[in-house]
């Protein structure tokens, strides 16, 4: 299964200095799972996240679950030892932080394997006026929303619709559907807040974006809902497929379905509605 077929309702950060957390990992019914070696580990824990994400990674055990390590960024005293230890073992794609333009992932290029894609953090003003270049970028295969540094550096105070970065996520999702990549919205700060995390996870679906990145266990199922087609959208699929095949071997271009026009644009949303469905169930629901 490839990354643009693959569901990423749920992407869940788990802190690279945190063994037990990443055992707990796998057994979460989690899409894909981000170790990271940047944001959420302490400077004075670096050396020892690295060695625990690299001892996770080689025992492995995660499953389905798509795996991501974040490393710290080239400008750090980290970055570097961080490409050399995952850059050619364990994990399906690399993560780097605060990518300003395509040129941060060409450098970051030549320390990846073919075997694993780069992933880009859009995080800062300069990512997002990049952003179709660096969806672009040899083997790119996603962008992440980092939506509180990027709020940070706006100086921006966004509210419940999240309205001062509607530009910034809009621009993300553009990007990467005419680069055919996932785009993972950003993370929900206040992980007790369910109700609010279900909007959040509304609108991000609302505006194409594949999944949410998720700071705590508790967030997943919510994300898994929200992201997923319900029963209702796949029946209306399977019934606009069945209608258009019906209509097209009548000689007929377009179909009428409960009083609406289904062309082919219809079905083929509705095609992917089904195999999403049946990716989901591949990873086990």
């Amino acid at each position: 299964m490839t990354a643009q077929d693959r569901p990423f309702r749920s992407v869940l950060y788990i802190p690279g200095s945190r063994p037990r957390a990443m055992e707990k990992a796998k057994g979460l019914a989690v899409d894909a799972i981000i170790l990271d070696l940047e944001d959420a580990v302490a400077p004075s824990e670096k050396a020892t996240a690295r060695q625990a994400v690299a001892g996770a990674l080689e025992a492995g055990g995660f499953g389905p679950r798509y795996l991501i390590v974040r490393v710290n960024g080239a400008d750090t005293e980290w970055g570097a030892d961080d490409l050399a230890a995952f850059g050619y073992a364990g994990a399906h794609a690399i993560l780097l932080p605060k990518v300003a333009g395509p040129q941060d992932v060409a450098a970051a290029a030549t320390h990846v394997s073919e075997g694993a894609t780069i992933w880009a953090m859009m995080e800062s003003p300069r990512g997002i006026q990049n952003a179709a270049a660096i969806a672009d970028a040899p083997r790119m295969g996603g962008l992440v929303l980092g939506t509180n540094d990027l709020a940070k550096d706006l100086a921006c105070r966004p509210g419940t619709d999240r309205l001062p970065l509607m530009t910034s996520l809009q621009t993300c999702v553009l990007a990467a559907r005419a680069a055919d990549i996932p785009c993972i919205d950003g993370v929900y700060n206040a992980f007790k807040d369910e109700e609010g995390l279900r909007v959040e996870c509304k609108q991000g679906r609302d505006l194409g974006m594949d999944g949410k990145t998720l700071i705590h266990p508790a967030q997943v199922a919510v994300a898994n809902e929200v992201f997923a087609p319900t029963e209702a959208e796949a029946e209306l699929a399977r019934r606009q497929i069945a209608a258009y095949e019906e209509a097209v071997a009548a000689g007929q271009g377009v179909a009428v379905l409960d009083g609406r026009i289904v062309e082919n644009l219809h079905v083929d949303t509705a095609r992917k509605t089904l195999a999403k469905l049946d990716a989901i169930s591949e990873l086990g629901g």
